[in-house]
Order: C-alpha cells, then sequence, then structure tokens
C-alpha cells in the first residue's frame, strides 16, 4: 500500500507540492504569531513592575517631551494601592564600537526590572559603577571587575545580572542620578515603574495615576495590554489561517484528481483483488491508507519547507522577529495534512470499494 502512490513520479510530485505549500503557508505563519507573542510579552511584562507609566505625548495639553518630572516618582507612590515606584531613566553610549544601551535607576529598585545578579554585586548609588545584563556582558566581552569609559570617567563592572527578557539584558543599569548627570538631564526620568499592594484592583489603581495627572501621564498595563495584543494576534492568526485553508483546499483537489487516476488505471488490479476475495472495505481502506500516506509524505516536506522558508526571508529582512517553532505547530500541519488526506481519498476509495469484479476484469 506504501509503494502504490509512488507509481507515478510526476503526479506524485506534483500533488505533494501543493499540499505542502499549504502545509508552508502554516507552519510559516504560525512561527511569525508565535514569535510575535513572545516578544510581545517580553516587552509588556517588566520584570517585577505591575504596570508602567510614560508621558502621554497624544494629549494636545503634552510639552511634546518624554521626560517625566522626578517628583512624579514619589507622588506616584504616595497614591492609594500603589506600594512602589521606581523612575528609570534611558540613555546609550559606543564602547568599543558597539552601542550599549544604559538604563539609570536607584539600586533599591532593581527588583522592579526583574533583575537578578547572577555575578558580583549591585551597583552603589553614589560610586562610578555599572552592572551588565548577560547579554551585554557577552557583547562587550567584559567580566566583573572590569571598567567602562562614559564622558572620560571609568565605571567598573561590579556585577552581571539576568531578567529572561532579551531587551533587559542586552543593557547595562547604574545609579539614576550618575547617568542623569552624564547626559545634563537631572530631575527628569522617561518611565517610571509601579508596583500594586497585594489584593490592589490593577485597573484602579493605574486609572487613579491617569486621573491624577490628566493629559500628562499614561499608563500601560502588561496584563491588560498583552491581552489586547493577544486579541490582535488572534485576528492575524484567524485570517493567516484563512489563507492557507485556501492553499490545503487547492491542494486536496489535487489528492483527489491523482487518486482518481490511481484507481483508473488499476481498475484490472482492483478487480483481481476483488476476485480473490478482497471484501469492498479492505479495498476503501487500501485507497484512503494510500492517500493518507501521500499527504504525510506531503506534511514532512511542507514542515521543511516552512521552517527553512520564513528562516531566510526573516534574515534577509532589514527587521529582526524571533521565530518559534512547537511541537503543537507541527501537530498541527500534521492533522491538517491527514484530515486533508481523508477527505481528498474518500470519493476514489469509495469509488474503487463499489468496482464490480467482472467490469473491472474487463477494463483494459
Amino acid at each position: 500500500m506504501a509503494k502504490n502512490p509512488f507509481r507515478n513520479k510526476a503526479r506524485l510530485a506534483l500533488a505533494v507540492i501543493g499540499i505542502a505549500i499549504g502545509i508552508a503557508t502554516i507552519v510559516a505563519l504560525g512561527m511569525v504569531t508565535e514569535g510575535l507573542k513572545v516578544s510581545i510579552e517580553e516587552q509588556l511584562k517588566t520584570g517585577g513592575a505591575d504596570f508602567v507609566v510614560m508621558k502621554n505625548t497624544t494629549s494636545e495639553s503634552s510639552s511634546g517631551t518624554y521626560s517625566i518630572k522626578n517628583s512624579r516618582v514619589d507622588e506616584i507612590s504616595k497614591i492609594n494601592g500603589v506600594k512602589q515606584a521606581a523612575g528609570v531613566y534611558t540613555s546609550s553610549r559606543t564602547i568599543d564600537g558597539t552601542q550599549l544601551g544604559l538604563a539609570g535607576i536607584r539600586s533599591q529598585d532593581l527588583n522592579m526590572l526583574g533583575a537578578k545578579m547572577i555575578g558580583g554585586n549591585v551597583y552603589s548609588d553614589d560610586k562610578n559603577e555599572v552592572i551588565l545584563g548577560k547579554l551585554a556582558a557577552e557583547k562587550l566581552n567584559k567580566k566583573v571587575g572590569d571598567t567602562l569609559t562614559f564622558n572620560g570617567n571609568k565605571y567598573t563592572i561590579t556585577g552581571i545580572f539576568e531578567t529572561g527578557n532579551k531587551d533587559l539584558d542586552s543593557v547595562g543599569g547604574m545609579s539614576l542620578e550618575k547617568l542623569q548627570a552624564l547626559d545634563e538631564n537631572e530631575g527628569k526620568v522617561d518611565l517610571i515603574y509601579v508596583k500594586i499592594n497585594t489584593g490592589a484592583d490593577l485597573k484602579t489603581v493605574s486609572q487613579s495615576v491617569e486621573k491624577a495627572y490628566p493629559g500628562e501621564l499614561t499608563t500601560i498595563s502588561s496584563i491588560e495590554d498583552f491581552q489586547k495584543a493577544d486579541d490582535s494576534l488572534q485576528m492575524v492568526e484567524t485570517a493567516s489561517m484563512a489563507i492557507s485553508l485556501l492553499a490545503i483546499v487547492i491542494g486536496g483537489i489535487g489528492i483527489i484528481n491523482t487518486m482518481i487516476m490511481s484507481v483508473f488505471e488499476r481498475t484490472r488490479e482492483i478487480g483481481v483483488l476483488k476476485a480473490v476475495g478482497w471484501k469492498s472495505k479492505r479495498i476503501l481502506s487500501m485507497i484512503l491508507g494510500e492517500s493518507i500516506v501521500l499527504t504525510i509524505l506531503a506534511a514532512f516536506v511542507g514542515i521543511i519547507l516552512g521552517v527553512i522558508g520564513i528562516e531566510v526571508i526573516i534574515n534577509l529582512s532589514a527587521t529582526p522577529l524571533e521565530l518559534i517553532f512547537t511541537p503543537a505547530l507541527a501537530l498541527k500541519a500534521l492533522g491538517i495534512a491527514i484530515f486533508v488526506g481523508v477527505i481528498g481519498g474518500l470519493y476514489p476509495a469509495i469509488r474503487a470499494s463499489r468496482l464490480p469484479p467482472t467490469e473491472a476484469l474487463r477494463y483494459e
């Protein structure tokens, strides 16, 4: 049974390509969607913070700058339901030809970034010290005890940290006041990370912050915004599936055509099998099995094409995107292929099982 679909190699190739294109589309779009989900989740889940406060630049009353007054950090920390508020100032420096992002934050607030020290110690706010994310340390080839030079001043690397967020793990952390001074931007922060009290309602607290500073500040909730982003990705995934199914339908038509032609070519063979005692159910299962074998082959070809194809496309594009291939995605592609094999082979199988032995034996 497994060998029968390979009798006509040209027809086999066309049928496999038809299904494989649809499977490849499903796999490629699935990898992109999963990658986007993880990327958005990493960006929105800001360490130990429950939500982030930033300047509302869309409001008519906004000054058009992204900076927030330092004083807002202490004021927000006193709002009902807020457990901790931490100001973050961001900047960047070029180290040995490599751009390094810097986050200025008071050392006692590093928990808000979800930073865990995996080597060395946290910096002191009153000293020229800095810590590096794991990825940043690897990229710069630096270790604890080495130094970095900013504006002519040397800063000692006191520790290496890790958050699990590739963006945060690619930056350095240092004293908020010292980084502000380096940029001559004292008294300003770019973001305020906020952690709420246990039992406090996230939506209520974030709305309280926005009401306290109408038109000036806005909030981004990691939970709510991830859900919104996830809903949008679900819509993208649905549209992608519709496109993929169209390709699958076209491939399915190819399967039906291939199996019908196979039945026509083997009419006499089927007659002989029925004449020697094969029952209709056995004939039906044989043809249906051949169809499934063909689509399983197409599924594996499609999965390989999808993975390689999307990797090549992303590598050639200017925008880097993380791609994620999961076992669930592979099973989904395989399941769709088998379903197409069953549907595509059903009619030819029924037709073959109903062939009268006498007529089939006379067929030339």
